[in-house]
């Protein structure tokens, strides 16, 4: 019988109440292992009990810490873990960057709260947890499901705030008939990098966004308050306006290294344009951040920074571990 290990952390799926005070996270992990999973054993476990808003780099590490304790464990076969909506992102992103194991790792949660008239956590931890069993994803990395579909973690962003599915990006690699999973796609896989250390709680990469009018004000106030790289969120293929290569190239100069992204939702970095966008940023010393968001780009940024990375050295490894502008998201895909 395969036995997955869920983790608890909280979020809407483990929240209840309404009124003025609004719904907060209460329910343990064991609450939402009570499903019925017919050949399939769940044991449940808490992290941490809290709504994903309120986490910190220092969280994500201990969830990571506990993924990684129970795919070390010889009788586990794989391992869900539930998660807040808002940040859920993040935190699966770094677990897929450091992951090891052939195990699967799958997060889930809801968008309706435990006590809502129709919560959506028990039939999403249900298919999470099939995923996580299935010997056919083994290999797949981390992945997110959410309402009948899976994806992978890399490159996928919540995209919708109420939405039953809020999730898109990524590869999908599966989806859910009845009870039955159809798998469709493998991920590709990138070298893992090491697992974070306490250093990674404390390291700070900014977010910088661009938009009409914009200065570069922000990007000067992140330096001088010790951020140890920015990731710029720019505009369309990863442009600024006025001022910002400048400012890049003396941020870099100074030691607090740049990285390129776009606010555009969907689609790669791809630097073109000089009078200050992309050529001009990039000419400054930023990094682009190919096909990564700007907020899993600070995952990886902070990461490699965390493991003593130089910043000098950050473009060249940053560069290893994201995809670049033509790179297809998907190795495998079955018949």
């Amino acid at each position: 019988m395969a036995h997955v290990q869920l983790l608890g952390t909280g979020g809407t799926i483990a929240s209840r109440g309404s009124g003025d005070a609004g719904s907060v996270a209460t329910d343990a992990a064991s609450d939402l292992a009570s499903g019925e999973y017919g050949q399939l054993r769940v044991s449940a476990r808490d992290v941490l009990r809290t709504n994903s808003y309120r986490l910190g780099l220092g969280d994500l590490r201990l969830i990571a810490e506990a993924a990684q304790e129970a795919l070390l464990d010889p009788d586990v076969d794989g391992v869900v873990v539930t998660h807040g909506t808002d940040t859920l992102e993040e935190t699966a992103f770094l677990l897929d960057l450091v992951h090891r194991s052939p195990k699967t790792v799958v997060f889930t949660g809801a968008q309706q709260p435990a006590d809502s008239p129709a919560p959506d956590g028990p039939r999403n931890v249900e298919e999470a947890v099939l995923a996580a069993a299935s010997p056919e994803l083994h290999g797949s990395g981390v992945l997110i499901s959410f309402n009948g579909t899976v994806r992978s973690a890399r490159g996928a962003r919540k995209a919708h705030t109420t939405a039953s599915n809020p999730f898109q990006g990524g590869a999908e690699v599966a989806h859910v008939v009845g009870s039955r999973l159809v798998v469709t796609a493998t991920p590709r896989r990138h070298p893992p990098l090491p697992p974070p250390t306490a250093a990674f709680d404390t390291t700070r990469v900014e977010v910088v966004t661009v938009y009409p009018g914009a200065t570069p004000d922000l990007l000067h106030f992140a330096v001088r308050s010790g951020a140890q790289a920015v990731v710029l969120a720019g505009t369309g293929v990863g442009n600024a306006g006025p001022g910002f290569a400048e400012t890049v190239a003396q941020a870099v100069g100074s030691g607090c290294a740049v990285v390129l992204g776009t606010r555009t939702p969907w689609g790669p970095v791809v630097p073109r344009y000089g009078n200050g966008g992309g050529t001009d940023l990039v000419a400054a010393g930023a990094v682009p951040s190919g096909d990564l968001n700007p907020f899993q780009a600070r995952i990886l940024a902070a990461l490699l920074l965390s493991h003593g990375t130089p910043a000098a050295d950050l473009p060249a490894a940053f560069r290893a571990h994201c995809d670049d502008a033509h790179a297809d998201d998907v190795r495998l895909t079955h018949p």
